[in-house]
């Protein structure tokens, strides 16, 4: 109990001080409060409806989450450049051509309440917009500039990402197309310069290559006959002296080998078509065997007269018929060396099969890949198109309004006696707070205990000073005028500073638009 005592006479000793502060704060809370002008605030209602289209049938490309939707229009909204327009096309404050981009923008922000309905991670589809003004139809007026904005920007919005969206896939597609145009060109320059290597002509090149082969066998059995058929000759020559006693109706090496051939050419047509290569080759031989004969008749018109030697005439027909033997085997030898040339180009052909059939694959994927690209391209761009086509008819998410501004009837701020009060209290706890910080940094003993905590010794006895009548009298009566000064003089000087230097209006509205909320 003594402490309180004691703490309440140390408060009595400092009264002056909360006296100051308190009254001081409270006078310029009270002014402001009943100076402040009157406040008109308009409301507006917007909702955020879905596509008129349903997205089964027709999705727009443009998705945005509800929430995101919501951030976008009030971040779009509060811009400095639309704040500053608006604030200066309605005239919101009356002294706006004395005021800095800043303090119009802080100010109008101050001004205006955007609220969402349903929760922070749940929100609404309903968007509530509220602004505070000087005038009922500046606030309205303001709130329909909100709205047109609002409007305006949505449309662009929506139509520019639409539009982004279906160029950006026009350039995906182009681009696609452009690779898919050159793959191709690739594969076919790939087969053209590789065309007797390519893995579908395989099956070709490997029945060419056996047909090669059986022809040279072919032609090296014909040269090993005509070399036994010229030795033959030679040994009967050399033997009797001439080709035989019925030389007359001896035939020839040449018309030997052409029933020879045209026996083979019956055989292979029973086996194959008159297009397989072997049948095609042995009539090739068999033309040139008659055109050979045929020429070899017209040599034997000229022979030598009847009344010859016989041997003469039998070494002449020996050695005409070496010659032919001989000159068909060049021409077998020269046929031989010509289907050899190919069978390497063709062997080098099929050598270089697999590594031009590993590559062709890859360029087929590769071409594969791109063509599905291309086609998830186009598909994707048609998608693009149609929500493109209802973004720009306006069939996609959008906002309405299901409540106009209006124009308010009376004044719903500031709230004056919330202001006044709210003053008072806090001019109360800082002169309290005052009084306990003086308090805290003097150290000056003041009780018997104040100097057992200092030194440790306790006093034996406490004599108080002794005032005299006058002195008494004096004191009161400093006190009285120290307390008339502050109750009166000071809240008189607060409002004289109010009149004649610094409106605490307008310094209250300033420090509300700095602290961005309005009583």
């Amino acid at each position: 109990m003594s402490d309180l005592k004691y703490y309440f006479s140390i408060f009595l000793r400092r009264l002056h001080y909360f006296l100051v502060v308190s009254v001081v704060i409270s006078a310029v809370a009270v002014i402001a409060a009943f100076t402040l002008p009157p406040a008109y605030e308009s409301q507006t209602r917007l909702l955020l409806e879905g596509p008129q289209i349903p997205t089964e049938l027709a999705a727009s490309t443009v998705r945005v989450g509800l929430s995101e939707q919501l951030e976008i229009i009030e971040q779009r909204l509060m811009t400095r450049a639309n704040l500053l327009d608006v604030a200066r096309s309605q005239q919101v404050f009356e002294d706006i051509p004395t005021m800095s981009a800043d303090e119009i923008v802080a100010a109008m922000r101050a001004r205006t309440v955007i609220q969402r309905s349903g929760s922070s991670r749940n929100p609404g589809p309903i968007l509530t917009l509220t602004f505070e003004s000087r005038s009922p139809s500046i606030a309205a007026g303001v709130l329909n500039e909100y709205l047109t904005l609002i409007e305006r920007q949505n449309v662009e919005f929506r139509t520019s990402r639409a539009g982004n969206t279906m160029e950006f896939f026009e350039q995906e597609v182009q681009r696609l197309g452009q690779n898919l145009d050159a793959q191709s060109a690739r594969i076919l320059e790939f087969k053209t310069r590789n065309s007797g290597a390519l893995p579908e002509s395989l099956g070709y090149s490997l029945d060419q290559k056996s047909t090669l082969q059986e022809q040279i066998r072919q032609i090296n059995r014909d040269i090993i006959t005509l070399r036994n058929q010229s030795e033959r000759l030679v040994q009967i020559f050399e033997a009797t002296g001439q080709l035989g006693a019925n030389e007359s109706a001896r035939l020839s090496p040449d018309e030997q080998r052409l029933q020879e051939m045209r026996a083979q050419l019956d055989q292979a047509l029973s086996i194959y078509s008159e297009e397989n290569p072997r049948v095609k080759m042995l009539q090739a031989r068999i033309d040139q065997l008659e055109q050979r004969l045929d020429a070899r008749t017209a040599t034997e018109t000229q022979e030598p007269a009847p009344d010859a030697p016989t041997q003469r005439r039998g070494s002449a027909t020996l050695d005409l018929q070496l010659s032919e033997i001989e000159t068909r085997i060049s021409m077998l030898q020269e046929q031989r060396e010509d289907i050899t040339a190919r069978l390497a180009v063709l062997e080098d052909s099929l050598a270089s099969t697999p590594a031009n059939t590993a590559n062709l694959e890859e360029l087929n994927r590769t071409y594969a890949n791109i063509e599905a690209q291309y086609n998830t391209a186009v598909d994707r761009l048609a998608q693009a198109s149609t929500g493109e086509r209802i973004e720009s008819l306006s069939r996609g998410q959008k906002i309405s309004i299901i409540e106009p501004p209006t124009t308010p009837n009376r004044p719903t701020k500031p709230n004056r006696m919330q202001i006044a009060g709210g003053g008072t209290m806090f001019g109360v706890l800082a002169g309290i707070a005052l009084v306990v910080l003086i308090e805290l940094l003097n150290r000056t003993a003041r009780r018997p205990e104040d100097i057992m905590k200092r030194i440790g010794v306790r006093p034996l006895a406490t004599i108080p000073y002794m005032r005299s009548r006058s002195e008494i009298f004096k004191k009161r009566l400093v006190k009285l005028l120290v307390y008339l000064v502050i109750l009166v003089g000071f809240p008189a000087a607060v409002y004289a500073v109010h009149l004649y230097y610094l409106p605490l209006d307008l310094l209250a509205d300033r420090a509300m638009n700095k602290i961005g909320v309005r009583w």
